[in-house]
């Protein structure tokens, strides 16, 4: 059977979390965004809201931000063990949720719309695949999700573009990786039921 590109791109994809200095050329981010864009949507509405942050200032600053916002966090029993993992960094210190990546995009969508979370996702993950089949490192990052709520990381993010009626589903690292042979994906953890 001949092997189809789309499929070789999904098995291939996986979560890096190195990565190198340097910057994905403007060329190649425009061709992961596009993809993006044309991601389905619930009724088509194309509401998600792709926020690209390539300063490097920008953000050391948001690192900085989410790292205190964390670090200010109580763990509680019922804490996500992921979310328990960022508090614990940050207080730590030197927390950096995007892995040092030179580029970060953050989605978000309407406060209130029932789509916004499926429609970013698929956005989200059409650019993974595509990263991944250009050469392009990525890794889906939930820490901003996580502070949605955090009017200091509100607040600062306004200033580049996020509206007062967003609420950010999810973000994405992209680079390209320091490992360049990455370990085959095992994927057995999940149940699959056919009724036939």
């Amino acid at each position: 059977m001949e092997k189809n590109a789309v499929i070789e791109a999904i098995i291939q994809r996986r979560s890096i979390r190195k990565y190198s200095s340097e910057q994905v050329a403007d060329e190649i981010l425009e061709q992961i965004v596009e993809t993006g864009r044309f991601a389905p949507s619930g009724g088509n509405n194309q509401s998600s809201h792709f926020m690209i942050i390539q300063s490097r200032d920008v953000l050391a600053q948001l690192k900085e931000l989410v790292e205190n916002e964390f670090a200010k966090m109580e763990i509680r029993p019922d804490t996500y063990q992921s979310i328990k993992s960022s508090i614990l960094q940050s207080q730590k210190g030197g927390y950096d949720f995007t892995y040092n990546a030179p580029t970060f995009i953050i989605m978000a969508n309407r406060q209130g719309y029932g789509n916004a979370m499926a429609d970013c996702a698929v956005a989200l993950e059409n650019m993974m695949l595509a990263a991944v089949s250009l050469g392009v490192g990525s890794c889906w990052i939930n820490q901003l999700h996580w502070l949605d709520d955090n009017q200091t990381i509100r607040q600062y993010l306004y200033q580049y573009g996020l509206q007062e009626n967003e609420t950010i589903c999810g973000g994405l690292s992209l680079g390209y990786a320091l490992q360049k042979e990455l370990p085959p994906s095992k994927r057995t953890g999940n149940p699959v039921t056919y009724i036939r």
